[in-house]
């Protein structure tokens, strides 16, 4: 049976904490002040939150945190890239679980928000309680030249087609470079016209049934250019890990905690195999492969897992 969301539900508790002399972070706090602790890490890099993920997690038993990383939603300032690592947002997570006063926490993290997930924990494993993952994505080659160079452009060849548009074919041999030239020319047209087009590839291929909606919202230009601009910073230098595996490998200081990953079986914007994989390192954890699901959080399948699994590690 699909399980529908928690009702809507307003924070009770919102701030920006200063991370450096260059980023402030907004964060926000709904549920249960004396609920189990957990920390929502949002994908992209540059996604942002939205009041959606709150409704995840039953508010009579979770005391939920969100925040907007590091140039993106309400975070300041936007879109930069400067100061802007993998560590950095590490590093982060655990200035804001200190500023809260919290113990542990369970993590929380989809799609990129899931490689952020096993870089914090490994870095503190301490501080964690336990990981819910949703559409793994490991920051290996593959999984990016999959998605931004060939492979998904295979299934989704009338998307692809715009996602090459803004890129002349004598560039195209290499078009996340050709990109990350384009999204950081100090020309703004030549910035929000590659913006858009790389966004809404993204929107296009992230639900096994395609959304106009959300590629409409995809394609609006401050959404389009800060997760365009995180995304290929980040992916144009492998998301600033030491070496290819390093978050498959550093899965070993994690096995002792509880875990579930949710993974679409016709995901294709974070192939199936990193997932299959993670559970091979972690064989612990919980595994659930949806078979009538893409990458999206909001699908059905996706959705009902996720909610059994929050539902079931607040009774921990």
């Amino acid at each position: 049976m699909q399980r529908e969301l928690y009702l809507p539900i307003e924070p009770y508790d919102q701030g920006f904490l200063p991370v450096s002399s260059l980023h402030t972070l907004y964060y926000e706090q709904c549920g249960n002040p004396e609920g189990k602790p957990v920390v929502f890490l949002h994908g992209g890099p540059g996604g942002g939150i939205e009041p959606l993920y709150r409704r995840y997690f039953d508010p009579r038993r979770w005391r939920v945190v969100l925040f907007d990383q590091r140039g993106c939603g309400r975070s300041r300032p936007y879109a930069e890239l400067r100061e802007n690592t993998t560590w950095d947002l590490v590093a982060d997570i655990e200035k804001l679980r200190q500023h809260l006063g919290i113990e542990r926490w369970f993590v929380f993290g989809g799609s990129w928000g899931s490689a952020l997930a096993l870089a914090y924990g490994q870095t503190h494993p301490n501080s964690c309680l336990g990981f819910i993952l949703r559409g793994i994505f490991l920051l290996r080659s593959f999984e990016i030249r999959w998605f931004y160079q060939e492979g998904a452009s295979y299934l989704f060849p009338d998307a692809w087609q715009h996602y090459l548009e803004p890129i002349p074919p004598e560039e195209r041999g290499d078009l996340l470079a050709a990109y990350y030239r384009r999204l950081n020319d100090p020309n703004p047209q030549v910035r929000l016209k590659a913006a858009r087009a790389w966004a809404i590839w993204e929107a296009s291929t992230s639900k096994l049934i395609p959304s106009p909606e959300l590629v409409e919202r995809f394609g609006q230009e401050s959404f389009a250019e800060t997760l365009a601009r995180l995304e290929c910073h980040y992916f144009i230098h492998r998301g600033f890990l030491e070496t290819e595996d390093q978050l498959l490998e550093g899965v070993e200081r994690l096995r002792h905690l509880p875990a579930v990953i949710v993974q679409g079986r016709y995901d294709v914007v974070c192939p199936p195999l990193s997932a299959w994989e993670l559970h091979q390192a972690w064989p612990e954890a919980e595994f659930h492969l949806i078979p009538d699901a893409g990458h999206s959080i909001t699908e059905p399948g996706i959705r009902t897992a996720l909610l059994a699994a929050t539902d079931r590690f607040a009774q921990l």
